[in-house]
């Protein structure tokens, strides 16, 4: 057996931010932010709604999608950069939540790549027959550390969850290779001081589109693909150039990319998982369907993954 996915679900907020609803916060414009980053809105969470409440009800919905019950979950993991607060974790305010059990939980700080950081810890207990059931959530309420002074980031972020049960799947289904990396060094382009993010964006724009495309092509290569057997490429959703980027290095196709930048913006930790539920929602991606997974955060880090879909 495999380790693979076998539910997802998804929140976003109800508010919609658009690029016009910033135009009359700051010095910007509805062109500029669509030419530079493809985004025209992103969802932002009110303030009754924290982190923990988001992962709750993505949560809710990858459990009931994969046909459990939150007391067959063995393990908690949840990727988040903007918790509730540094202790309790998220991931144990989720478990007392769900009432699943006594179950271990934890967080993982990796950014946006904290979701392939979690689906690749999961794999290793699932190869190993410790867990069966094991619950991984991206999340972000990116909007409490928005500069929203700060038109050069203000412009790029959204909150939102989504999450995955993984488990066992058939042999020929499920992780077929993966990639995980970090240098520390570039730390200081991507960070958060005091209560606010920074970013320089030049810098994490050069090392995303190397690294994105450097691993895309290793994953796909050490699981034995070639382009061709690639259906879907879903990358982490911070800025359309970057994953344009990405798409041509791996030389496929411009319909095999998967987009939702636009509407959601960049949801870190929650955007990779948020892309898949969204297109496995509407029925674009199918049983059997490869897809490559691939994202970069503060860190900085990056993740890969290879993925046949399906149980």
């Amino acid at each position: 057996m495999g380790a693979g996915i076998l539910g997802i679900g998804k929140y976003i907020p109800e508010r919609v931010l658009t690029n016009f609803d910033l135009e009359k916060m700051m010095d910007t414009s509805d062109e500029w932010i669509k030419t530079r980053t493809g985004i025209e809105e992103r969802r932002i969470a009110d303030d009754n709604t924290d982190t923990s409440d988001m992962a709750y009800y993505a949560a809710k919905e990858a459990i009931k999608n994969a046909g459990i019950t939150a007391k067959d979950i063995d393990l908690i993991l949840v990727a988040t950069v903007t918790p509730d607060q540094p202790f309790p974790s998220v991931s144990c305010m989720l478990q007392d939540r769900l009432g699943a059990n006594h179950v271990p939980a934890m967080d993982i700080s990796a950014a946006c790549s904290g979701f392939m950081y979690g689906m690749i810890t999961a794999k290793q207990f699932i190869d190993t027959k410790t867990y069966t059931n094991i619950l991984i959530v991206g999340v972000e309420k990116l909007s409490k550390i928005t500069d929203w002074k700060d038109r050069s980031t203000a412009v790029l972020f959204g909150d939102a969850a989504a999450a995955a049960v993984m488990g066992p799947v058939g042999d020929d289904k499920g992780i077929l290779s993966f990639e995980l990396g970090s240098d520390g060094s570039g730390g200081k382009y991507l960070y958060q001081e005091g209560s606010k993010l920074v970013m320089n964006g030049r810098e994490v724009f050069k090392f995303a589109v190397r690294q994105m495309g450097e691993s895309a092509v290793r994953v796909v290569e050490k699981a034995g693909l070639e382009k061709e057997d690639i259906d879907y490429l879903i990358p982490h959703q911070a800025n359309i150039r970057i994953m344009e980027a990405s798409r041509q290095r791996l030389d496929i196709p411009e319909e095999k990319l998967v987009k939702t930048v636009h509407k959601y913006g960049n949801t870190s930790a929650s955007s990779i998982p948020l892309a898949l539920a969204d297109n496995v929602e509407n029925g674009k991606i199918k049983d059997g369907d490869v897809l490559v997974l691939v994202g970069f955060g503060g860190g900085l880090t990056w993740g890969a993954v290879a993925l046949r879909w399906g149980k």
